[in-house]
């Protein structure tokens, strides 16, 4: 008995230190990446690798944003924002509705639906770029916000993860509310979406960080400068200064800055959401 707790006990921080040393792992380029930023250029391409900066400066970061004209990064991180924030409020919204549909209320073709809503996952994005792409043109979208935020209005992978939560809350608690005289709308909004916070949660998180992300879409959807996303936008920057590492390191914090903090904001609700998604 005491041999096997033993192995047990060493099993444990065997599987720590094995993950404290693969966290480690992926944060040292993120370290490096910050590092570099705060370099001047003469010090970034020493042979001599130096994780802290020994001439410690902000100019890579006042270059950055001193080009207004050429590359209006605060007008990319402003419209990154916007359309992410945007996408993200609307999938929130388009799949809560949706899976409270398919999980609680019963009407023919439910199962279909949402078999018909699996099997869109198989499908590859690039599959439907161009007939999105020509459907946005028609809208006359092309070049504006819209045709940014409407084609990521809804989600299928949002629909399964919120639909799975909701099958499991009780049905005890939307029997009570129908007694009360709660109507359907109400229940949905009174009592299913609060008890689903933690889910909502992790969709949201996914959504922001891949809109925030996305390059292909704003690529293809967008053509004048000023309507670029930060993605985007950094890579026309990017092709510019290859050689100059400490200003395209500063361009790459910009970016990356804004979703680690999103991660950080939302982590609890992330971490339980998913944790009790994945016991159902």
């Amino acid at each position: 008995m005491k041999t096997a707790k033993l192995a047990k006990c060493a099993a444990h921080w065997i599987g720590q230190a094995a993950m404290a040393t693969a966290s480690l792992i992926m944060t040292v380029p993120i370290f490096w990446m910050l590092s570099t930023s705060f370099k001047p250029e003469s010090e970034v391409l020493k042979m001599k690798v130096e994780w802290i900066p020994t001439d410690f400066t902000l100019e890579n970061y006042q270059r950055l944003f001193s080009r207004v004209e050429e590359f209006p990064v605060l007008r990319w991180i402003a419209n990154s924002a916007f359309v992410s924030l945007a996408v993200t409020f609307c999938v929130l919204a388009v799949c809560s509705m949706a899976a409270y549909s398919l999980s609680r209320l019963r009407f023919a073709g439910r199962e279909g639906v949402f078999s018909a809503i699996i099997a869109s996952m198989a499908l590859p994005g690039q599959a439907v770029l161009i007939p999105v792409f020509l459907i946005v043109q028609t809208l006359g979208l092309f070049n504006n916000y819209g045709g940014l935020i409407l084609p990521g209005v809804a989600s299928a992978f949002g629909v399964f993860l919120l639909r799975q939560f909701m099958l499991g809350i009780p049905a005890e608690l939307e029997e009570a509310a129908r007694m009360d005289g709660a109507s359907d709308l109400l229940i949905f909004w009174r009592v299913i979406l609060p008890l689903t916070k933690p889910a909502l949660a992790t969709l949201g998180l996914f959504t922001f960080v891949g809109s925030w992300n996305d390059f292909a879409w704003p690529l293809i959807v967008t053509n004048r400068l000023e309507m670029r996303t930060l993605p985007v936008g950094l890579s026309i920057f990017q092709g510019r200064f290859t050689s100059e590492f400490g200003l395209v390191m500063a361009a790459a914090v910009v970016t990356t800055l804004p979703m680690i903090a999103a991660f950080i904001v939302f982590q609890k609700g992330i971490t339980s959401g998913i944790s009790i998604v994945s016991d159902k």
